[in-house]
């Protein structure tokens, strides 16, 4: 499996997100990782954020979890449905099967995280589950960085999130939002 951006989105349209994951989730790498790890310590840095607790939120290969070892995070849930085993292979840590729905219908509620982290995958998320996922997502942490190559999502004010600051670097742009409460 080539697992470049462009094939890894023409498969996506071809197979759809879920059937692509079932097909190519145990070996998935985002091929856009160093660029990732480039944002997310921009991130980190420009926005001094607190890594005590931190959810990464549809967490692939383990891309965004590896840099925030490295950045001294101290404890780090991975949340994916489809790549689990590629995350364990290369984080030594086992991710949780759970979906954006299942997140937004309150799987995890009760959870308390200083931070959210979704990179490469909230764009995927059905719009008529944003409101649910991003309130959950508000009981689970006051504060949700998303790493996207596009302007989507777009986060309306209505639902309890405030955008904080962005960023781009080489098309990857950082957004931090905070719950206004």
């Amino acid at each position: 499996m080539n697992n470049d951006g462009e094939a890894i989105r023409l498969k996506y349209e071809e197979l759809g997100v879920e059937e692509y994951y079932s097909h190519f989730g145990a070996e998935y790498r985002n091929p856009h990782e160093l660029i990732i790890a480039e944002v997310l310590r921009e991130a980190v840095s420009r926005w001094n954020l607190d890594l005590t607790q931190v959810l990464d939120l549809a967490c692939g290969s383990g891309e965004v979890t590896l840099v925030l070892q490295q950045l001294g995070a101290k404890q780090i849930d991975g949340v994916d449905p489809f790549t689990g085993e590629a995350y364990l292979a290369r984080t030594s840590q086992q991710a949780e099967a759970v979906s954006f729905e299942q997140v937004a219908s309150g799987a995890m509620a009760g959870r308390r995280y200083s931070l959210v982290v979704c990179s490469f995958a909230m764009h995927l998320v059905a719009e008529s589950w944003l409101p649910s996922l991003l309130f959950q997502l508000g009981e689970l942490s006051d504060y949700l960085l998303i790493l996207t190559p596009h302007k989507r999502p777009e986060l309306k004010a209505e639902w309890g999130w405030m955008l904080d600051g962005e960023f781009m670097i080489e098309r990857v742009r950082a957004r931090l939002y905070w719950l206004k409460k």
